[in-house]
C-alpha cells in the first residue's frame, strides 16, 4: 500500500508535472529594421532585429535561410541586389551587406527559423535609399 506521505507528495507534484509552459506562436516574432533610411551605394550594411513581441526582447540564434532585397516598392521587383550575411553585431541583430545601386524604395524579404519554435518567421520590410 501507499504511505500517506507518498500520496501527499504525489498530490503536490502531479499539478506541477501537468503544467505545460505557454508556447509561443511564430506570429509572436517579428523582424524590425535598425534604420529605415540608408545612403545608397555599394557596401551598405542593412541591420535588422528579431524581436519577441510578447517581451520586446531580441531573439538570438535564429537561422535565416532566405533573404532577398529588391526595388519592389518602386515597381521594380526585378531590380534585385545581392545580400551578403555578416557576423551578428549583437545578440538578436542580423546584418547584411548589399549594393543599393539606386535611390528609392527597397524591400528586404527574410525567412527564418527560431530555435525551439515550429513554423517560419517571414517579413517584408521597406527601407529607403537616399542620396
Amino acid at each position: 500500500m501507499f504511505s500517506v506521505n507518498f500520496v501527499r507528495a504525489l498530490a503536490t507534484a502531479l499539478p506541477l508535472a501537468l503544467a505545460v509552459p505557454a508556447l509561443a506562436d511564430i506570429k509572436d516574432y517579428e523582424f524590425q529594421l535598425a534604420q529605415t533610411e540608408l545612403k545608397h551605394g555599394d557596401g551598405v550594411v542593412v541591420t535588422v532585429r528579431l524581436i519577441d513581441r510578447r517581451t520586446g526582447k531580441p531573439v538570438p540564434d535564429a537561422v535565416i535561410f532566405a533573404s532577398r532585397i529588391d526595388m519592389e516598392p518602386d515597381g521594380m521587383a526585378t531590380m534585385a541586389a545581392k545580400l551578403e550575411p555578416l557576423p551578428s553585431p549583437e545578440p538578436g541583430s542580423y546584418a547584411f551587406r548589399t549594393n543599393l545601386i539606386m535611390e528609392g524604395g527597397w524591400r528586404l524579404s527574410l525567412a527564418a527559423k527560431v530555435q525551439g519554435e515550429e513554423g517560419t518567421v517571414e517579413s517584408r520590410l521597406v527601407l529607403k535609399a537616399t542620396p
